[in-house]
């Protein structure tokens, strides 16, 4: 079995265990503990367990309905998913509190009579007052998260400086856009807005890092065929992400190059003047480490894009996730360009991203044995499954680059 397709597998795998667990807590606390009446107990009983499996069957089947039908019941699920999770969330929140209170009063105990056993109507009550205060909290968070997930993404202006950067070249601005996420519910209307609106920024270079789209070329090319409107003076460039694999990443980097778009297959361009003694700088940019994994503390795509290049230059690299920045560092690059995380996308979350990527989103600056540089973490231009965005709104960034000594700090937003 391929490496894509075992991650695919696994993924599922391991998904729907857990939506199956998220949804019997739900229904014990929203069900089974208010002590519903039927035939609500019964409705809701079976609602959640449809629930539980029609998210994962779901994500299976879009692709093989009508598109018009793909695209409303996708929203429909991955809207569920979103406002389960938050939900959840909410009544984990609220066992935690009456678990306090619940210690609290078993100390107190241990010093005064503990008086009767609970009333059982008593104990319905706050079961039923715990499930209206989390369903409504869930209920508002989903309303404006899903507002913030479907408006346009903001333009982020970021100052970057590197050491290297010719003085000629002070100003020189890339916008990044990352993980798009093309697909079940992103469109056409999504990627012509996203192309209006970082052409408005007028930068000097477009980079694209990784996660564009979620489909195959024929699906989506209707909608991806507005990336070939990107227009920027010194080109519009691209490196694979992780979901580039699971759709066909060989179709989508042809397709891409057929809009006009460079692909970075562990390869670098050249951006500024590069005719002999012109103020210029290195681009590299790798495949997605998933595919092309450390070994040994090395990654061998990056020797490859980096292979016979001036170590004197100053040197910008596109990766998709956040990783790698040792060796990277050691390499000689300034400032990584990166995505994959979407900023944890949907508080709470956004905790578990975090633990897992400490470069979480933002502008990081890295120092380790005597060698030190900088990474921006792009909170992501789409979103990933839930059309929901807490915490985390997305972007398009304007990074302009100037000459100067990096961050002694490292600044997240």
């Amino acid at each position: 079995m391929s490496r894509p397709l075992l991650s695919i597998v696994l993924f599922f795998a391991v998904a729907t265990a857990l939506l199956g667990g998220m949804h019997w807590f739900i229904w014990m606390r929203l069900v089974r503990d208010p002590a519903l009446a039927e035939p609500w107990r019964r409705i809701l009983t079976v609602a959640l367990a449809l629930a539980a499996v029609a998210v994962p069957l779901g994500m299976l089947a879009w692709r093989f309905l009508p598109a018009g039908l793909s695209r409303t019941a996708s929203a429909l699920l991955f809207t569920w998913l979103g406002a389960s999770f938050l939900l959840f969330s909410a009544l984990v929140a609220v066992e935690a509190v009456r678990f306090l209170g619940s210690a609290g009063g078993w100390l107190a105990s241990l010093w005064r009579d503990p008086g009767p056993p609970a009333d059982p109507e008593r104990r319905v009550f706050l079961a039923r007052a715990a499930a209206a205060s989390a369903t409504l909290t869930a209920g508002g968070a989903t309303g404006f998260g899903f507002r913030t997930a479907v408006s346009d993404p903001e333009l982020r202006e970021v100052p970057v400086s590197l050491e290297r950067l010719p003085a000629a070249l002070s100003g020189f601005s890339i916008a990044q856009i990352s993980d798009l996420h093309v697909g079940p519910t992103i469109g056409e209307k999504a990627v012509r807005r996203v192309v209006e609106l970082t052409n408005a920024a007028r930068p000097d270079a477009i980079v694209i890092t990784g996660d564009l789209v979620d489909g195959s070329v024929a699906a989506l090319r209707r909608a991806t065929e507005h990336l070939a409107g990107l227009k920027a003076p010194h080109g519009v460039y691209f490196v694979t992400g992780n979901h580039e694999y699971y759709a066909g990443a060989a179709p989508w980097m042809a397709e891409l190059r057929r809009y006009g778009i460079r692909v970075l297959h562990n390869q670098r361009a050249i951006l500024g003047d590069s005719g002999p003694g012109g103020a210029s700088f290195d681009l590299a940019g790798v495949d997605d480490w998933s595919v092309a994994r450390a070994e040994d503390g090395r990654w061998p795509v990056l020797s490859q894009a980096l292979e016979g290049r001036d170590p004197d230059r100053s040197l910008v690299l596109l990766a998709h996730q956040p990783r790698g920045l040792s060796e990277a560092m050691r390499a000689g690059v300034e400032l990584q360009l990166s995505g994959h995380t979407h900023g944890g996308q949907l508080f709470p979350w956004s905790l578990l991203v975090g633990a897992v990527f400490p470069y979480l989103k933002g502008l990081y600056h890295h120092a380790e044995q005597g060698r030190e540089g900088q990474i921006y973490v792009s909170c992501g231009t789409g979103y990933w499954g839930p059309p929901l965005r807490l915490g985390a709104p997305a972007e398009v960034a304007r990074l302009v680059l100037t000459p100067g000594a990096p961050r002694a700090v490292s600044a997240a937003r």
